[in-house]
Parts: C-alpha cells; structure tokens; sequence
C-alpha cells in the first residue's frame, strides 16, 4: 500500500494499517505526505529587501518565523493604492508538474500558507484588523476580500493538478480562547471557509485545517462545513480523551506530542506513551489520526527529543 493509499484511508477512517506520520520540516523523506505551495509570480521585484507580494516584510529576533515588521494597510488613507497580488499571475505554478511526478506515492497536500483572518491581521495589524471587526467596519471587509479573493483564486487553479488535499494554516487561538468571539466568528468567517471548502471539494480534493491554541469552540462548526483533517498540535489545550469523545468518528485528526509540554521536556517513556494515546483514542475505531513531527529549537525542543518523537511516531503500526 502506498503512502497516499494509507493516508486517505486514515481520513475515510477506513481501517489504515498503520497510522501516517506528517514531517515538516525534518527527515521529509519519511513523510506519508508531500507538501506543494505556489511561488511568487514570474518577474516579481521587491520594493525594499524582504518586502513580499503583499508589501510587508518578516522580522525576527530569535529562531521563530517571526512576524511582519510593517501593515501596509494600517493608514486608511494606503487602501486607495493598494493593489493585493494576483493569484493568476505566471510563475506560480510553474513547478508542480514535476513535482508531483516525483511524489506519485504520497499524498500531495498543497498549502495555502499562512491564510485568512492571520494575514487579514498582516496586512491591517492585528489590534486594528480587531477593532476593524468589532465596529464592522468596511475597511475589515475589503481586507478580508483582498485575502479570500487571491486564496480562492489559486485554489480555482488547482483543479487542473491531481492533488489529494488544500492546507489552511490560520490560528485562531489564544491559551485560553479564540481570538474574537464564537458569535463574530461565525458570522464573518464561517461562510467565507463554508465556500472555500465546497470548492475543494467539488474538485474532489480534502480539506485539511491547521490552527494552534485553544480553538475548541469551533472545532465544531469546522467539521459541520467540511473540513476532513483538523491539524492541533497543543492537544492538551483540549484533552486527548475529551478530542475523541466530542468528535471522534467526525473528522481525521493531525497531532503532535503536545509541542508545548511532553515534546520538549518529557521522558522517552512519556512520549511514547503519549503518541500511543493520540492513536488509541483518536484513532478509535477505524482510523482518523495521522502523526505529525517537526523539530522545534525554538520552543526548547533538542536533538534528543527530537529523535524519540519521530521514533514513537513512526513506531504506531500495531492494530
């Protein structure tokens, strides 16, 4: 059975053999799954060193990806020349042909990168993309139809290419909570995803959804709009057993050894009994979870930790 053969049926939870490991960004190789994207378009010329398509630029003081150093869109006065990028451009795609043909086994997932409400929040600023919301402000709107637009725009495109999956990646959550209100969020969001979802899947493709913090109070209306593959990986925020007993049965799972606590400062034994949990109970009775691994210096994690995770990951082939 290939890679890709085992990852749908951990999706369909029609009884894998074993469960899929996910790795992002170490010892690929071993990965059930290829991750795609699409590059910047043909010609394209920065205005300053590091400024991107959208017109800002990352800044970090440390290991992590770091954050936008600029929002062009924070002046109000900057909307009337603003012009977002163009998901039609040339260049874009370029690569995917051959690259797909060199991953035929595994399950082709192409990410949109960092989406929605988490670029909205790029391009405006997170405190006033925020006040923009609250006081349903035109300008949130025009923002949020900059970003949907040019995701929908690419994911239009991507019915031409034998893809298996589209990877939202957009956090919604604090430790605590979401980031605005469930109430908020269903009625900006929730229609903006519900369209972007059904076109995937008319194109016969999986949805799969990634949002770190504690995003309990929508895991619910995901799953109702037809995301396939929720990625979570602080499952402790939720509970494991509580994951499982809620929407077990619902939706395929994607999870770490919590990144936050075991991943970082557990024993061998801890983290293997841990990984055993995620697939016991997420995974129950048929399938539904899928391992993720990725080296995390920056949060703490060492080489030696490191190593047991991707050992207790791909160590899941028993029934």
């Amino acid at each position: 059975m290939t890679a890709k053969e085992m990852v749908r049926r951990a999706i369909a939870r029609d009884d894998p053999p074993r469960a899929p490991v996910l790795f992002f960004n170490r010892d690929v190789q071993l990965s059930d799954i290829h991750g795609l994207g699409c590059a910047a378009a043909a010609g394209f010329t920065p205005a300053r060193p590091g400024v991107g398509e959208w017109g800002y630029a990352w800044a970090s003081l440390d290991e992590t990806m770091g954050q936008p150093s600029t929002h062009p869109l924070a002046d109000d006065a900057a909307f009337a020349g603003y012009r977002p990028p163009d998901p039609t451009a040339p260049g874009r795609f370029d690569h995917l042909e051959a690259e797909i043909a060199a991953h035929t086994d595994r399950f082709l997932l192409f990410c949109l990168g960092i989406s929605g409400f988490n670029q909205a929040t790029f391009l405006r600023g997170y405190e006033q993309f925020l006040l923009d919301l609250s006081e349903e402000s035109p300008l949130a709107t025009r923002v949020l139809d900059y970003v949907f637009d040019f995701e929908n725009g690419l994911i239009e495109q991507l019915a031409a290419y034998p893809l298996d999956g589209v990877k939202f990646a957009d956090d919604w959550g604090t430790q605590q909570g979401l980031m605005i209100s469930p109430a908020l969020w269903r009625a900006v969001f929730r229609p903006r995803y519900a369209e972007q979802f059904a076109r995937i899947h008319a194109q016969g493709k999986q949805v799969w959804f990634h949002s770190c913090g504690n995003v309990h109070a929508i895991l619910g209306d995901l799953i109702d709009i037809g995301v396939d593959v929720l990625e979570l990986l602080q499952p402790d925020i939720f509970g494991i057993e509580r994951l499982a007993k809620e929407f077990g049965g619902r939706v395929c799972f994607c999870c770490s050894i919590d990144h936050q606590r075991l991943a970082v400062n557990g024993t061998r034994a801890e983290i293997f009994a841990y990984a055993r949990r995620l697939k016991i109970h997420l995974g129950a009775p048929h399938g539904g979870f899928i391992g993720y691994v990725e080296d995390y210096p920056s949060l703490g994690m060492d080489d030696e930790h490191y190593t047991w995770i991707r050992e207790a990951m791909t160590g899941l082939s028993e029934p």
